[in-house]
């Protein structure tokens, strides 16, 4: 009976992971179907880039939208003096006329009376206000006209997220930028590391760290229709086996390396790990594995790299080994470990043994 419980014992002892073995036995090589790479400076140089944020061209070099210019949406607001007793638009003994609430519709036009339906959207006040008189001049002698914006709903942004106060913002003269309406929005509720914004912009969709907002040519002018949205970054790696903690790490904006991402988490487990055999899992595009592998690869490819810490230089392949969104940086346990559960569970076994027998008697 005690040594059928040992036999029990040792087959079912705890562990973090897979050993380096098995990992090893699941090469391509082997008949598995993941890649088991060495890292050396060959594998960095074609490893190490890292995705990054930013606007296109179409973004960024759109022009400001200007202040004063009628859009879709908008309302305006019309008076018309008239230098006659008896106007067209004017009522007997009255010399001006008051169009409120003209709303430029979705093609960009407004109708007034007598002098027809006229292209608002493009135009400035100004100009709209000298189309309308050059209409009514050949009906009425010398009118005199204003234009008004009264609201200008057609000019707006909404933002949304992370955000001190979401909402659907005017386009005006000081939030023409990226950068001034998330400040008319109340800034970020979140720690700027993190932070991500997003906009969009029809089809098109760029984003940027806010970060990285104020650099460069990032800081795009907005226009009519733009979706604001800012979030956390949701990159992260996941770290197992036998390290100083197991969990999902976030990225933020960082640059992180191998190394960091092991001290990330307390570091190699002293009592457990096994140096030689730190893995960083990944799917590989077909790129970026083609060059890894020197040959024509097809799809995407799972690949396990492997750090071994104990060569001379293998601390500086970990410090230059960048971990990239989505990794799993798994360190498999000594091969000692398992010998001591073993003895542990052989030792407390027949401990046990003996404490039953002992009730028996």
């Amino acid at each position: 009976m005690l040594a059928t419980m040992v036999l029990l014992a040792a087959c079912t002892l705890p562990r973090s992971g897979p050993s380096k073995k098995e990992i090893y036995s699941g090469a391509v090589e082997k008949g598995g179907n993941a890649h088991v790479i060495f890292v050396n400076d060959h594998v960095n140089r074609a490893t190490n880039f890292v995705p990054s944020y930013g606007f296109s061209s179409s973004f960024r070099n759109a022009g400001a939208v200007g202040a004063d210019e009628i859009r879709a949406g908008d309302v305006l607001g019309l008076s018309i003096w008239e230098n006659v007793d008896d106007g067209l638009l004017t009522s007997l003994g009255s010399s001006s006329t008051n169009l409120q609430e003209i709303q430029v519709d979705s093609r960009g036009y407004i109708f007034v009376p007598y002098a027809g339906r006229l292209r608002a959207a493009g135009n400035t006040p100004d100009q709209l206000r000298q189309i309308i008189t050059d209409r009514l001049s050949s009906q009425t002698p010398d009118p005199q006209v204003t234009v008004a914006r009264v609201a200008g709903d057609g000019a707006t942004v909404s933002v949304m997220g992370k955000v001190g106060a979401q909402g659907v913002y005017p386009i005006e003269r000081p939030t023409r930028t990226l950068s001034a309406m998330l400040a008319r929005a109340g800034g970020v509720a979140i720690e700027p590391e993190i932070a991500v914004v997003t906009v969009k912009r029809g089809t098109d969709r760029g984003k940027v760290w806010l970060t990285d907002l104020y650099t460069g040519q990032n800081d795009i002018a907005l226009r009519p229709g733009d979706i604001v949205l800012v979030e956390e970054d949701q990159r992260s790696f996941t770290a197992l086996g036998a390290l100083g903690g197991q969990t999902r790490v976030p990225l933020g904006n960082e640059v992180i390396s191998a190394v960091e991402a092991v001290a990330m988490v307390g570091g190699l487990s002293s009592d457990l790990a096994d140096p030689t055999g730190v893995f960083i899992l990944r799917d590989e595009p077909e790129s970026v594995a083609s060059r890894v592998l020197g040959k024509s690869v097809y799809g995407t490819q799972r690949m396990a790299y492997v750090l071994d810490m104990t060569r001379p230089n293998g601390l500086f392949l970990a410090r230059d080994f960048l971990i990239r969104d989505g990794d799993t940086v798994y360190v498999t346990e000594a091969p000692y470990v398992q010998w001591r559960k073993r003895l542990l569970s052989i030792t407390g076994t027949a401990v046990s043994a003996d404490a039953l027998a002992s009730i028996g008697n």
